[in-house]
């Protein structure tokens, strides 16, 4: 199985986009480097802009750049990206859905080094409370090509987020990426589980070990968590005995509340594997802070297994 990183496919992936294309202009804040943006830097200078270390000034910037019709990628880590340029995102983009492609790098727990002040888990929740925001999560890096063409055709505003560490590919490169569809990666019939971004390996994983204790589960990857279509979500989890949502996230706010509330009018036991109503710290390791907070699939064959056995 190859394994690729979703900042340097990203990166990667916009430079293809600016040779087709030269509306696309790119922003940075001062991360060109950690985020990958440095790989168009260097093929299209005159259309990068390094705004420094002013992340909502950057946001702003880029909304006037969408006015004049480019496509504007603005970078930076999700924890910033997200919560220190709310307030330009939400009256400066959003109001007036304007295209630009807001790219949270390092997000979740993945910037495992720096701890709570450079960990995102509350970006999803902040993104989707935003109207006419979209919210993406590839789970690999496959999946993250796919998902950059296909945001860079779309026109409004888009929140992605992308982990900092190198991941296995399990998106099928025969199966196309579509805004607002779920995608089954493995079919079954016992128990449904919604993944998202790093969340989904674990839970092929889980179906794996399930599958030898007679268990069988459907796993979800549910890389577009705003919009959600609600009806192909109750046709997922129909003849299901329980759904496990899996996030990289707090369980406030994300995909676990997304899920639930489509669910809402039908009647199915529901578990989360997400970080609990805390934040990070620092590890030596990725690996290391996700079994710290269960966020692995252990704890997703635990959830199931509480609901069936």
């Amino acid at each position: 199985m190859s394994i690729h990183n979703q900042r340097q496919v990203y990166g990667q992936t916009l430079v293809e986009l600016g040779r087709k294309n030269n509306n696309i202009v790119v922003l940075e804040a001062d991360l060109g480097k950690s985020t990958m943006s440095c790989l168009f830097q260097q093929e299209f200078p005159e259309r990068y802009f390094e705004m420094g270390i002013a992340e909502a000034n950057m946001v702003s910037f880029a909304a006037g750049l969408s006015l004049t019709g480019k496509t504007a990628f603005v970078n930076s880590f999700a924890v910033f990206a997200s919560g220190r340029t709310y307030d330009q995102i939400r009256q400066g983009v959003c109001i007036g859905k304007l295209n630009v492609k807001i790219i949270g790098s390092s997000a979740g727990l993945s910037d495992f080094g720096d701890g709570a002040t450079h960990q995102s888990i509350e970006d999803i929740a902040i993104m989707r409370a935003i109207p006419n925001m979209t919210v993406i999560v590839p789970c690999d890096g496959i999946e993250t090509k796919k998902a950059v063409m296909a945001i860079a055709d779309y026109n409004g505003p888009v929140y992605m987020r992308l982990c900092r560490n190198d991941l296995e590919d399990i998106y099928p490169e025969e199966l196309d990426f579509e805004i607002g569809k779920p995608r089954i990666l493995r079919d079954g019939t016992d128990a449904a589980v919604f993944a998202m971004g790093t969340m989904v390996s674990e839970g092929l994983k889980a179906a794996d070990r399930l599958e030898r204790e007679g268990i069988s589960a459907r796993v979800i990857n549910v890389s577009t968590i705003k919009p959600l279509d609600e009806d192909y979500i109750i046709e997922l989890v129909k003849g299901m005995k329980c759904v496990v949502t899996a996030e990289e996230h707090s369980c406030i706010g994300g995909l676990a509340a997304a899920i639930t509330y489509a669910l809402r009018k039908y009647p199915v036991p529901i578990e989360a594997v997400a970080v609990e109503d805390c934040f990070g710290q620092s590890a030596e390791s990725h690996k290391e802070l996700l079994e710290h907070y269960g966020l692995n699939a252990a704890n997703i064959i635990q959830k199931i297994e509480s609901v069936l056995l």
